[in-house]
């Protein structure tokens, strides 16, 4: 049963639902999830107006709450309770992880996944490194292309912080996937890892064997680079 606050936060977002923009959101994300219709600026403005005049759920309140957003089906509520945890991310403790791992597992689609993986992910295990080995090597041994992609991902923006041996070993171990969201993960994380160290991610697309995508993708902002400069 959800908490009182959950359930009038629930109640606010359902009274601001449209059922024309809710058809046009779920058949941009291929009919995974029904929605309610608010666009995230509207959405996010609904939301911080709501905690202003019901206040803020910190500590386990919060992350109570964010898990029963989390469990009810339209999609908006899935991207409230991602946006509540980042605003509680300073103040999570190292058992935190285990609440993200079960949403990178469940109502699994690339827009919750891959703000999970950057935003609260990446954010908990530069604030937790010493999680870092044992999640890794766990979700790679998953099976769950999500869990996958999530370890492709969390160092996305961790720049001159990039674990690059780590980065490079997990693309190693998952270049040979057919997946068409590994292919494209693997891509996108040499391609913003090439913004720090270009020469570097130019050399393991020489070295290594990676999906036509994969090499697509990560070569871009080089690519774009060089094209500028031979005008």
């Amino acid at each position: 049963m959800a908490s009182l606050y959950t359930d009038k936060l629930e109640a606010w977002l359902r009274a601001h639902s449209s059922v024309a923009d809710a058809e046009v959101m779920a058949a941009y994300m291929r009919d995974q999830f029904p929605f309610l219709g608010i666009r995230n600026p509207q959405r996010v403005a609904l939301t911080k107006q709501f905690w202003k005049e019901h206040g803020f759920p910190k500590g386990a309140e919060g992350v109570k709450a964010a898990e029963e957003l989390w469990a009810l089906p339209e999609r908006e509520f899935a991207y409230t309770a991602i946006l509540l945890l980042t605003q509680l991310r300073k103040e999570s403790g190292p058992e935190r992880i285990e609440v993200l791992e079960r949403m990178v597992i469940t109502q699994s689609w690339w827009d919750s996944v891959d703000t999970i993986a950057d935003h609260l992910i990446g954010y908990h295990l530069q604030k937790y490194p010493e999680q870092i080995p044992a999640y890794v090597e766990k979700w790679l041994a998953s099976g769950n292309m999500w869990l996958q992609r999530t370890a492709i991902l969390f160092q996305l923006k961790y720049k001159q912080r990039t674990d690059v041996a780590l980065l490079f070993s997990i693309i190693r171990q998952l270049a040979d996937s057919k997946e068409f969201f590994i292919r494209k993960a693997i891509g996108w994380a040499l391609r913003e890892y090439s913004k720090t160290d270009a020469a570097a991610v130019k050399a393991f697309v020489a070295e290594n064997e990676l999906s036509p995508l994969s090499v697509k993708e990560a070569l871009k902002v080089m690519q774009r680079k060089e094209a500028q400069q031979n005008d």
